[in-house]
């Protein structure tokens, strides 16, 4: 009797073992982690808003983990191939995304895509939050924005505005302005804020609905106007411009996020040590001054709420790109 229940125990027992070993590997794992340079791959060229704050976030985070951290930027397909990248990459915590607002919708405008940008990443915490601003070279005539739609309506298709690609939030600004204001702008997309930024101080494009960190510095020094604000509040770093609904522009209140993001089979002790690094990172005083300096409001949140937000923008992201019928093959 005691035979064959010491029998049926170790089969029960030796059933369990694989589970075990997979426990073990993985703490194992998580306490030897990182082995290796860490890299944050930005799915846009440097100097932009997403490149700025991974590499702020770089140089302060590979002296706490005890490894270099590179950024890795891999511009195009509207932050998309830099995205697919991540997806596919080791999930051992050595590859992370600096994801945007784009991602939730380009799930919405593209119509093939290699990854599910919900099920094939783990979030790890949003790193700023980065208001959208209409600007245009001080070359041109616009004061404001009631000037700009004037003259846009005046001529349909003549003025055009620059995105950092097709199915990125300016892409979206852009055709939402477009149907509020009753006008038709020709879009151009670029693979990035600078590049965009050229060719706006070059007069090549008339505008564009950047976020404010590239071009602050051209506004600062009088080569670039800005005309309204995108979110429903106005900036702290240029409080003297409107807002959209200031300005005559009702419903439109897009702004843009950055979070850093995972492969999603990653271990969850590994996770659960980047938001925790990473969040004292943001909440430190000098993170706060930096990001105050270049126009974004840091944030900091829990994996569960960055998903979180990441659904209810993909939703809410769907619901424009059908209303503004955009398209992308």
């Amino acid at each position: 009797m005691n035979h064959s229940f010491n029998a049926g125990r170790l089969v029960k027992l030796l059933a369990l073992a694989p589970l075990f070993l997979v426990g073990i590997v993985n703490l194992a794992h998580a306490e030897a982690w990182p082995t290796k340079p860490v890299t944050i791959v930005v799915p846009f060229p440097a100097g932009g808003t997403t490149d700025v704050l991974a590499r702020a976030i770089a140089v302060k985070l590979g002296p706490v983990l005890g490894q270099s951290v590179i950024v890795d930027n891999r511009p195009g397909a509207g932050a998309t191939l830099g995205a697919a990248l991540v997806a596919k990459a080791a999930p051992d915590g050595h590859t992370m995304l600096m994801g945007a607002v784009h991602h939730t919708i380009a799930t919405s405008v593209y119509k093939k895509m290699s990854y599910d940008f919900q099920k094939d990443f783990a979030p790890i915490t949003t790193v700023a939050l980065v208001p959208n601003v209409l600007v245009v070279s001080t070359s041109k005539p616009y004061k404001n924005v009631s000037d700009l739609v004037a003259d846009a309506k005046a001529a349909p298709g003549k003025l055009s505005y620059g995105s950092n690609g097709n199915g990125t939030a300016q892409h979206l600004i852009g055709t939402q302005f477009q149907q509020i204001s009753g006008t038709t702008i020709l879009h151009v997309p670029y693979k990035g804020s600078a590049p965009l930024t050229t060719d706006m101080l070059g007069g090549q494009i008339d505008m564009s609905f950047d976020t404010i960190t590239p071009v602050l510095p051209f506004i600062k020094q009088g080569k670039l106007r800005p005309l309204a604000i995108t979110t429903a509040k106005r900036s702290s770093v240029l409080p003297d411009v409107p807002t959209m609904q200031e300005a005559g522009i009702s419903g439109l209140d897009i702004g843009t996020w950055f979070g850093l993001l995972v492969p999603a089979a990653t271990p969850k002790e590994i996770t659960q040590r980047l938001n925790k690094e990473i969040v004292q990172i943001i909440k430190s005083g000098e993170f706060q001054k930096q990001m105050a300096e270049i126009g974004a409001e840091p944030v900091g949140n829990t994996p569960a709420e960055m998903a979180r937000q990441i659904q209810e923008e993909t939703e809410k992201f769907a619901g424009l790109v059908r209303a503004g019928n955009v398209k992308i093959e």
